[in-house]
């Protein structure tokens, strides 16, 4: 069952993240764009209207505006400008002969300061599919891993994390080995006094950088609630190392955050993400191991990569019961090797070779849409129109992909961010499907 959330008036809910934001928190400009469509959806051939409104103090604006109009994160194609009157204006943005998403992006300026805004629409999105075609020995090459993975004993440390302990909920800082030369952090939280077998649950992978586990105890409900919960990171780093450590380890990398997903990725074997993958199947081996553990319910909850390792998780094991992906990076990443695709997160095509043809072959290999054609579970997937990081694009091509028992919640409005009413939103829906 397919649930649309719609808004037409932008406004940052929660999670505003810095100043690409929309609407950046007490910001004094405030866009509102409204589609013609409430849905903000259409059919190929439609044309699409966006009411504009631009407002200063609350203020209505007028203001000349000047505009671009691209596909999804691509080039702009077309170039205009329009008048505000009384801050109003409307726009044809026209439309697109191929499914996917077409961004206005407005930019003006009000008294010497400089604003800008986007908003996108998607066209027959539920017939857009993806680049990435399956290895034809994808499974067999994941099913050897995770046999060679199960063979690794199950080694791990707990600690009590005594400042994170609540009345109601008690908090441990784990070490898991994942083989003799990879392991991972987490904080698992679970109900203090529950009874052996009572408690389903969830495994929580992280977003993507090189970074500690911030506010453990944000996802607390869950233990309030009767679950058992792993908060993980992927990269092996103690989470209570000071801040500097791990921006000092991001430098090792590169500049940015995330250039760990390029190492290596001229060879399957040796791709820094396999060992992320397989510490998925570690994670639910510990999960398992625990008496707190209510032997029938195992679920992934995630976001962007953390969305993307819960759907990997589940193509990768049968005991994963239940996923809750919001907007999946590491979709689709090769679709930029087509002229005028748009292709998912860590975006490759911002690389210099990294779309090569040997490259793009691994791709397949550690590709969200390969594990999606193989999950079995319910899932639920979370993603908003305006996202740059993790474009509609990718996520409708694995929503598209999946032939599961699936639920969507559409937030046109968001960014790269939900909001906490979401999140509580997804454990209810866990809870609410627990065997």
């Amino acid at each position: 069952m397919l649930k649309k959330l719609i808004l037409s008036v932008f406004l940052a809910l929660s999670f505003t993240y810095g100043k690409a934001e929309n609407n950046p928190y007490h910001a004094d400009h405030l866009w509102v764009t409204t589609p013609n469509h409430a849905d903000w959806l259409y059919e190929c051939g439609e044309k699409a209207t966006i009411e504009v409104q631009l407002y200063k103090y609350g203020i209505p604006c007028d203001a000349e505006v000047s505009y671009t109009i691209s596909d999804d994160l691509q080039p702009a194609d077309t170039k205009g400008a329009l008048t505000l009157r009384k801050g109003r204006a409307s726009l044809n943005i026209g439309t697109k002969k191929s499914p996917g998403f077409r961004c206005l992006t407005l930019n003006a300026k009000v008294d010497g300061q400089t604003t800008t805004h986007h908003i996108k629409v998607g066209f027959s999105a539920d017939k857009i599919q993806p680049y990435t075609k399956e290895p034809a020995d994808f499974r067999t090459f994941w099913q050897t891993e995770v046999e060679n993975a199960e063979k690794f004993p199950l080694q791990y440390t707990r600690t009590i994390a005594e400042e994170y302990c609540t009345d109601k909920v008690v908090c441990e800082l784990i070490k898991l080995r994942v083989d003799n030369t990879h392991s991972i952090y987490a904080y698992l939280t679970y109900p203090r006094n529950a009874k052996n077998g009572s408690c389903p649950a969830v495994i929580c992978p992280p977003g993507a950088g090189i970074k500690t586990i911030k506010l453990p105890m944000r996802h607390k409900f869950y233990a309030e609630n009767g679950f058992i919960r792993l908060e993980t990171e992927i990269h092996g780093l103690d989470p209570r190392l000071p801040e500097s450590t791990f921006k000092e380890i991001q430098s090792a990398f590169a500049a940015k955050g995330n250039n760990y997903l390029e190492n290596g990725l001229d060879c399957r074997e040796n791709y820094y993400m396999r060992h992320v993958y397989l510490s998925l199947i570690k994670a639910i081996d510990f999960m398992a191991s625990l008496p707190q553990w209510d032997g029938k319910n195992m679920a992934f909850q995630g976001g962007s990569q953390g969305g993307a390792l819960a759907l990997i998780a589940a193509g990768l094991s049968p005991r994963v019961t239940h996923v809750v992906a919001n907007h999946p990076a590491l979709s689709d990443m090769a679709g930029y090797a087509e002229k005028g695709r748009t292709g998912g997160y860590p975006h490759f095509n911002k690389t210099n070779q990294m779309l090569t043809p040997e490259k793009i072959k691994v791709m397949a290999y550690y590709d969200v849409i390969n594990f999606a054609r193989h999950i079995k579970c319910p899932v639920y997937m979370t993603w908003g129109y305006n996202d740059n990081t993790c474009p509609p694009t990718t996520s409708y091509a694995v929503w598209n992909t999946l032939q599961t028992e699936k639920e969507a919640l559409l937030t046109p409005v968001n960014e790269h961010w939900t909001s906490d009413a979401t999140a509580r939103q997804q454990m209810q829906w866990i809870k609410q499907h627990l065997r």
